[in-house]
């Protein structure tokens, strides 16, 4: 793969992994949801936010095998590491459990409210 050492994309991988605690079938059934698809930016025709379109394509990713990751893939996995890290980084203050904060970053995978690795609870074929 073009630009990305072994070293790197298992680094990518690992932190991936570690930021996106939400499972599959968990993060699916968060996008069905009106919650999910009323958070996030939006282009100029309105439709899906970037970030609902983000978790579609992070449920593609954990149900592939790591093998068959594409630099693509991995272009997005870091774009979805640098999204957690700096919305974590803005939590507001009090109760966050139906605030928008926490519905953005579920649609990018990560609920704040659940443990940080969701690497046990992954579909069988992702490692």
């Amino acid at each position: 793969m073009k630009g990305l050492t072994d070293k790197v994309k298992e680094k990518v991988y690992r932190e991936f992994s570690k930021r996106v605690n939400m499972p599959p079938k968990q993060l699916q059934r968060w996008l069905r949801t009106k919650a999910s698809r009323a958070v996030g930016a939006k282009g100029k025709g309105g439709g899906e936010s970037t970030g609902h379109a983000s978790g579609r394509r992070i449920v593609t990713i954990q149900r592939k095998k790591k093998d068959k990751l594409t630099a693509s893939d991995y272009r997005h996995m870091k774009k979805v590491i640098g999204y957690i890290k700096r919305h974590r980084a803005q939590r507001p203050k009090g109760s966050v459990k139906e605030s928008p904060w926490r519905h953005s970053l579920m649609n990018w995978g990560h609920d704040p409210l659940q443990g940080s690795s969701s690497r046990r609870r992954r579909s069988k074929g992702h490692r």
